[in-house]
């Protein structure tokens, strides 16, 4: 029972459950997973960390799972979301369906999956040498905070068939559905590799830009996956918060700012993640000799996406701020935005692609 000797108020029941668990965490702007100091958690059975970053929002954070060579995981069962991203090693996941059967599939680094809702399940490090480092985006803030019983959470039995899908959506198969747009979405439970998937154009985002959107097992949290070309840059955008950006492969930058004030840039490669703060600018930028490919998560999908300001953000990403959405076009953006780019792509000895897109002399414009 609560000491009602002191007055609570403003709980966050999230992170006081947090503190009780002990286990470390880190919060920051924009971190690299890999070299992220994880700690012993009895629950997990494994070491871990959670990562609380600046623009987390009030619905999810970063859950990151680290095994030792041929460890594994205590059987987990809980009443919150999770999509897993694998950031290194190889191993297997075994997933208990309604019927008690079980399902295992085998991952590797950037394999994308997700588990259905309450199923329980335990990881296996694959190999005896190497450690596993898995990242969780989960959205247990917002299930801790509402129900702030852990029982109810880590001890239901209710259980969810139709979250699992076909019987394949757990070997990497899947099923390409049409969304708004002209855009498409990839249903399944897993993907075997990020790097490797096939995406479609997504010319209004920016210059040689690809993508596709997730639907993995049933969930509410979303997930898609873009690519921007060598020597390009996507265009300037702006959303709410708790989209968490994570880099599959490649190395540049992003840049973020708030109207009126300088933009700060934060450099990324492969196994960072970062995550804009609430309707901040932000624009990402290939400054290497290899496509990027970023991931990016969030509480909302694209068949469920939970809120009219996640529906309105899936409706204007792509349209132009002329129009009432959140994109700012290439003709519109800073003058300073191009010739920086510029600058960090003479440094690298790569090639500026932009003008194959459009006319770059419209980005080489004269401060007005």
């Amino acid at each position: 029972m609560n000491d009602m000797s002191e007055p609570r108020f403003l709980v966050d029941a999230y992170l006081d459950w947090i503190a009780k668990e002990k286990i470390p965490v880190v919060e920051d702007f924009c971190v690299d997973l890999m070299k992220v100091e994880t700690g012993p958690w009895s629950r997990l059975g494994a070491d871990a960390a959670y990562v609380h970053m600046k623009g987390r929002g009030d619905f999810i954070s970063i859950l990151l799972i680290d095994l030792p060579p041929g460890g594994k995981s205590a059987r987990q069962q809980h009443l919150y979301e999770e999509v897993f991203y694998v950031l290194s090693g190889y191993g297997t996941v075994v997933v208990e369906d309604p019927q008690g059967r079980e399902h295992s599939f085998e991952w590797g680094p950037r394999s994308l999956f997700s588990l259905p809702l309450n199923a329980p399940y335990r990881f296996f490090n694959g190999s005896g040498r190497d450690r596993v480092r898995i990242a969780s985006t989960n959205n247990l803030p917002m299930i801790m905070n509402s129900f702030r019983n852990e029982g109810f959470i880590f001890e239901n039995k209710s259980i969810f068939p139709e979250r699992f899908g076909k019987e394949g959506y757990f070997a990497g198969e899947g099923e390409l559905v049409p969304t708004h747009g002209g855009r498409k979405m990839w249903e399944t439970n897993f993907v075997p590799d990020l790097g490797e998937f096939v995406l479609n154009k997504w010319n209004t985002r920016g210059a040689g830009s690809a993508n596709m959107v997730f639907s993995l097992a049933e969930g509410t949290m979303h997930a898609h996956c873009s690519e921007m070309s060598t020597g390009t840059y996507k265009k300037g955008h702006r959303h709410g918060p708790d989209f968490h950006v994570f880099i599959v492969k490649g190395q540049g930058y992003s840049l973020f700012w708030h109207e009126g004030e300088d933009m700060k840039r934060y450099d990324w490669h492969e196994g960072c993640v970062f995550a804009p703060t609430d309707m901040i600018w932000h624009q990402h930028f290939n400054t290497g000799k290899e496509p990027v490919r970023y991931m990016a998560t969030a509480y909302g999908s694209s068949r469920y996406p939970f809120s009219n300001e996640k529906r309105r953000i899936k409706l204007g990403v792509d349209v132009s701020v002329k129009k009432g959405g959140a994109q700012i076009e290439y003709e519109d953006q800073d003058p300073r935005i191009h010739r920086m780019f510029l600058e960090e792509l003479t440094k690298n000895e790569v090639q500026c692609r932009m003008n194959e897109f459009m006319d770059e002399s419209i980005l080489l414009k004269k401060d007005t």
